[in-house]
């Protein structure tokens, strides 16, 4: 379970257990028994005969298992594969295991046959296995220590594995070090004895300076997402191999300034307000991850100029909230909302008065973007006349009908909705002036930001009859968590339904957003991509093999990139493949290079004038 990602004994009884009825019960026992070994509770020489009592495999058995072995190698192991093969010769496997499957797999790593100690199975005239070599000390209790101190090594010795008898040596004075491998499974009573956690190989190479394949151990990646962000985000993270840690609410200024210190991704949804002062603690940060549409929760342009590249879910969540306008629509227009609320207070009042079909009526939508285009297609289908305004010059859908002011569209429409993007310029878009432009007996739907409608001119509205019914999800003033209480104007208002910012708040919607956003993050931080970053210049680049890829990100001034070619140039290093993108603020250059290249290069680089940001990705 440190070289492979499973236990091998455990495989084999799958294998040898085939088509036993009681193969189940069995492999529980089995693991019962591992556990019980690996964790010291019972001896491992007992853990083992109990175990292979409980198999009866036959050398068949054991070449399946070989190969099914070689598909289960640990994937740090495997990326590091180089670094066996170079160091064989000061490379141990000492495993309680057997040598009869533990040899083909880790000599093709380059480990010899004289570096692997291992228990071997005995077998009977029909070659199936009879049990294992008792006088091999792998089978016997201390029987790693008792290797090692026959073995004699030199130097410094380090020892990698996850149960007690790896422990066993440091605690015998055998090694200097005892790293607890926690990437396929973790033992919290081995943990807790370990010198070092290493999650996987490559924090093993990190912490003791030695080559590694990647250029960052993953482990060190450290993601922060809030206000209970859907939890296919949080295994998406945790499977790319980072640190995940997740709080149900949001933060705010000065508790986000300290989770923020050494957090390399945050995740958001609306209510988390990004400032310049967060900004100034995240020294780490990377990337942002806004678990939405909107992104005026977060101060784009800041997060430029410190490097930070933002990503958002500009599709994910539009069905959810065209539904729910088009459910509050006819719900308003029929006044169902008041008629229920009236008969779960005992009250019958069946009436066709002031109820009304959304066929025929003309509806009006402010904002043409997703929302609104795919708001109108649907609409449109129920027999509706749809007029839009937009500030941009937009391109009319099916039927659908541009108004070039917005009050041609407030005086003309018998419902209107909102549907505009939260810029600080939108502040109060619809205000008194607004309403009393609309039509008397309007509906009104706001579902975009809770700033750009005045909340006391739509309550004053309401209730002197000029809007009939009204339908608001997001508000000037929110809650950071569900226990926290809410008040508005807007409550007990006839024919009004109020929803708290539930609009994107589908299954399927947050699915959709934990799938799209963490995919851009992680592609942006594995290969510079920096495509759908609505704060960065779109890169999509090809991927690189055999290379070093360099990530510089540096303020809009002439000169960089000959700085950039001129530092390459006089080491000598040869360019493989560059990508520069800019904007008003920022450059984003991106040079593979050859591998061979001395670390000043690095340095020198990393001190151009004008760098924002600088790695590199191997």
């Amino acid at each position: 379970s440190t070289f492979i990602k499973v236990e091998a004994l455990e495989e084999l009884a799958k294998i040898s257990l085939k088509d036993n009825k009681n193969k189940k019960a069995i492999l529980e026992k089995i693991n019962e028994l591992t556990i019980s070994g690996m964790e010291g509770i019972i001896s491992f020489p007992d853990s083992l005969s109990e175990r292979l009592s409980l198999i009866k495999p036959d050398k068949e058995d054991i070449i399946k298992l070989v190969q099914r072995l070689r598909n289960k190698i640990s994937g740090s192991i495997k990326r590091n594969k180089s670094f066996f093969v170079k160091n064989s010769k000061n490379i141990f496997i000492v495993s309680g295991g057997f040598k009869e499957f533990i040899e083909p797999i880790v000599k093709e790593y380059g480990v010899t046959s004289s570096n692997i100690f291992a228990n071997e199975f005995l077998y009977d005239k029909n070659k199936n296995i009879s049990g294992f070599d008792k006088k091999n000390l792998l089978a016997q209790q201390g029987g790693k220590i008792k290797v090692l101190e026959k073995l004699k090594l030199q130097g410094e010795i380090f020892v990698i594995g996850d149960g007690y008898t790896d422990y066993e040596l440091k605690k015998a004075g055998l090694v200097n070090k005892f790293f607890a491998f926690t990437e396929n499974i973790e033992r919290q009573s081995i943990v807790g004895k370990s010198d070092h956690v290493t999650p996987n190989f490559d924090e093993f190479l990190y912490l003791n300076n030695l080559p590694m394949s990647v250029s960052f151990p993953k482990n060190r990646i450290k993601v922060l997402l809030l206000e209970n962000i859907h939890a296919d985000a949080q295994k998406t993270f945790k499977e790319e191999g980072y640190t995940v840690e997740s709080i149900s609410k949001s933060l705010n200024e000065d508790e986000l300034c300290e989770a923020i210190k050494d957090v390399s991704i945050l995740g958001i949804r609306s209510k988390t307000q990004i400032t310049s002062k967060v900004l100034e603690n995240g020294k780490k940060l990377l990337s942002i991850g806004a678990f939405c549409i909107g992104t005026n929760q977060i101060d784009l342009k800041e997060c430029m100029t410190q490097g930070v590249a933002v990503f958002n879910a500009p599709f994910s969540n539009t069905r959810s909230v065209v539904e729910l306008a088009l459910g509050e629509i006819i719900l308003l227009m029929r006044n169902i909302f008041d008629k229920s609320t009236a008969l779960h207070s005992g009250k019958w009042n069946k009436s066709a008065a002031s109820s009304y079909e959304v066929r025929g009526k003309k509806l009006g939508i402010i904002g043409y973007g997703n929302i609104g285009t795919q708001l109108s297609i649907l609409a449109e289908n129920l027999g509706m006349d749809v007029y839009f305004y937009d500030k941009i010059d937009k391109l009319a859908l099916g039927n659908t009908k541009k108004c070039d002011t917005i009050k041609e569209l407030l005086k003309k429409c018998d419902i209107i909705t909102v549907h505009i993007d939260g810029d600080a310029s939108n502040e109060n878009f619809i205000s008194e002036k607004e309403f009393k432009q609309m039509k008397n007996g309007v509906i009104f739907l706001n579902l975009s930001r809770g700033h750009v409608v005045d909340i006391k001119a739509l309550s004053k509205n309401i209730k002197s009859g000029k809007i009939k019914g009204a339908a608001v999800d997001v508000y000037p003033d929110e809650p950071l968590e569900n226990t926290d209480k809410f008040l508005t104007e807007l409550q007990n208002l006839t024919n009004v339904i109020l929803t708290p910012h539930i609009g994107g708040s589908t299954e399927e919607a947050q699915k959709n957003i934990a799938d799209f956003v963490p995919d851009k993050i992680i592609d942006f931080i594995n290969s510079g991509n920096s495509f759908f970053s609505v704060n960065f210049p779109n890169l999509q680049l090809p991927s690189f093999e055999n290379a070093h890829r360099l990530i510089h990100i540096h303020r809009n001034v002439p000169g960089i990139l000959s700085k950039i070619n001129l530092t390459l140039s006089e080491h000598n290093i040869n360019i493989m493949g560059q990508y520069l993108k800019t904007n008003e603020t920022i450059g984003y250059v991106i040079t593979d290079i050859d591998k061979n290249y001395k670390p000043e290069v690095i340095k020198e680089l990393k001190n151009i004038p004008h760098t924002i940001k600088f790695r590199v990705l191997y």
